[in-house]
């Protein structure tokens, strides 16, 4: 990349056309809005984690550019929503690095099942669209950040 240091941007992809958009930090920062390359649809940027459903798995997850963390929570445990506000914040902190997902296991029992996911909170890790990694249980924020570090983009 020409002038522009590949960690000095984050991907964006267009909620209209589906292209992955590299828009630079320092227009984001400076609050100027990024449009897609392809279709010119105004960019989403948003820090919250992705509702992923078995509908859109594959397109969000199996097809990312970047590496997922997907939480396999569902609204009765209270685990998952003791390890919620630390999703938020990792999902905030990596933006441009990192896709998070949350996955209500209740409502997306397919994907549960693929997945074999028996216990939740359970985060699994996805990079090139494989899952790399899978956290089970109520973890520290910081415990959860070191396990996704070799994967972040």
């Amino acid at each position: 990349m020409t002038g522009t240091d590949m960690t000095d941007t984050e991907l964006i992809r267009c909620s209209s056309c589906g292209a992955n958009n590299r828009v630079p930090r320092e227009k984001i920062e400076h609050g100027l809005q990024p449009v897609c390359g392809r279709c010119k649809t105004p960019l989403v940027i948003s820090s919250a984690p992705l509702t992923i459903t078995d509908a859109n798995f594959s397109a969000e997850v199996e097809r990312s550019p970047l590496p997922v963390l997907l939480d396999m929570w569902a609204p009765w445990c209270g685990p998952c929503k003791m390890i919620a506000p630390a999703i938020e914040q990792l999902a905030a902190e990596n933006r441009g690095r990192l896709r998070v997902g949350k996955l209500n296991v209740d409502e997306n029992p397919v994907t549960a099942e693929r997945f074999n996911v028996r216990s939740i909170p359970a985060l699994l890790v996805f990079k090139a669209g494989r899952e790399v990694d899978r956290i089970v249980g109520a973890q520290p924020k910081a415990a959860i950040a070191r396990r996704l570090e070799p994967f972040l983009a």
